[in-house]
C-alpha cells in the first residue's frame, strides 16, 4: 500500500496532542492591534482546542500526526 500524504499547510498550523486533541491559535494576531482590547490581545496568546467536526478534518488530512 502506497504511503499517505500529508497536508503541509495544516501541518504548519495545527497541532496534535498526545490524546488526539488539535490545537490551534488565535486569529486576528498579524496587524491592527492598536484597535483590540488589551484583554483580547491577552486571551489570544494561547492556544485554543478545534471542535469536534473540525478536529475529524484535520485528523483526515495528516495522517501520521504531527510530530
Amino acid at each position: 500500500m502506497q504511503k499517505l500524504k500529508t497536508n503541509k499547510s495544516i501541518r504548519s498550523r495545527f497541532k496534535v496532542t498526545g490524546k488526539g486533541k488539535v490545537l490551534a491559535s488565535q486569529s486576528k494576531r498579524r496587524h491592527l492591534l492598536g484597535d483590540r482590547s488589551q484583554k483580547m490581545k491577552r486571551q489570544s496568546r494561547k492556544r485554543w482546542t478545534l471542535g469536534k467536526v473540525d478536529r475529524k478534518a484535520v485528523l483526515r488530512a495528516l495522517p501520521y500526526g504531527t510530530k
